[in-house]
């Protein structure tokens, strides 16, 4: 049909056709799929202007090349933070800059210097960022960062507005002091608002095993074989899956609709809930339970799930836990 030996304008057309249909499938429908599936954690909050400021600063200085925001699921990256990130973490810095562009997420892969995911929480004082873009060296005598001088001016005269560095004298003019621009103003704003979001809400719960048995023992019913599945939820479960069982958008699964919560076969369910479940990229990390909750107890939460928002799977017995725990426990051995 085409004899693109010859026709060069019909090879270069279908080129660009084909790099234009793999781009779309590859780059842009998932990027889109990721952004609209993604809901911010409960303690986010949205990003200021000066922090939206500083997070294109942080682009524009190349600070990406040398810095990561993403703490991986292995030990070593305890370090940077209280979990390993997940979509979430990056719903309000998603910002769309103008028509065409839109900031990125600030995910990295280098790390030349520290992961900067709770660098707000491991520095908060303005100061020391401030010190730390000017030279480096004044807070941290090894590192091999570089300075960026021109984020900040010289000033014989300083106004009480301005923001003056506490830079040593020795290490600045005689007579002179050094102030910050707007735009290392901005970026240390940005950077103090790197903390970690909790993955749990303000409702009342706890994950010391003491403390919990106490607050379960208070939802049992003496009418009934199983406790109050539906408040062993609310305490245990809800504050990550919600109370309607939706879940969160890039951080924790919807109950409502489950193929797993409505399987006939609720093994898989039960292993779930002793082992905890760490398989999807795209939701947080959720622990196990074994340790916490008796098999009565699973069985009732269990049961609330697979019957509740719009659920109708069957229910199942104290003694099918009892067999699934045993198994896994075989496992573990």
């Amino acid at each position: 049909m085409f004899n693109f030996h010859k026709d060069h304008k019909s090879l270069v057309l279908l080129s660009f056709l084909g790099f234009l249909i793999l781009s779309t499938g590859v780059a842009i429908l998932p990027a889109y799929q990721m952004q609209e599936n993604t809901q911010p954690l409960p303690d986010m909050k949205p990003m200021t202007e000066a922090e939206l400021n500083g997070l294109r600063v942080f682009v524009k200085e190349g600070c990406v090349g040398c810095h990561t925001q993403q703490v991986r699921n292995i030990s070593m990256d305890k370090t940077w933070g209280n979990r390993p990130s997940i979509p979430s973490d990056y719903y309000y810095s998603k910002q769309r800059m103008d028509i065409w562009r839109q900031s990125p997420s600030l995910l990295g892969s280098e790390r030349t210097g520290p992961d900067l995911t709770s660098i707000g929480e491991r520095q908060p004082g303005a100061a020391w960022h401030l010190l730390h873009l000017y030279n480096p060296r004044l807070v941290v005598q090894a590192s091999i960062m570089p300075s960026y001088p021109w984020l900040f001016e010289e000033k014989t005269k300083v106004s009480e507005n301005d923001e003056v560095v506490p830079v040593a004298a020795k290490y600045r003019k005689k007579g002179v002091e050094i102030v910050a621009k707007q735009e290392a103003l901005d970026l240390v704003a940005y950077l103090q608002s790197l903390k970690q979001a909790s993955l749990m809400s303000e409702q009342p719960i706890t994950f010391i095993p003491s403390a919990k048995k106490e607050k379960i023992a208070e939802t049992f019913d003496q009418q009934s074989e199983l406790p109050d599945g539906q408040q062993l939820y609310m305490a245990t479960c809800a504050a990550c899956h919600q109370a309607e069982g939706t879940g969160l958008a890039g951080a924790f699964p919807p109950l409502a609709g489950s193929p797993v919560v409505n399987d006939k076969d609720p093994d898989l369910l039960v292993r779930i809930i002793l082992q905890g479940y760490d398989a999807r990229s795209e939701y947080a990390q959720m622990p196990g339970f074994a340790n916490m909750l008796s098999d009565e107890e699973i069985a009732a939460i269990v049961n609330h799930e697979r019957s509740s928002w719009g659920n109708k799977a069957p229910a199942i017995s104290v003694d099918q836990v009892k067999q699934i725990r045993a198994y896994v426990m075989n496992l573990n051995q």
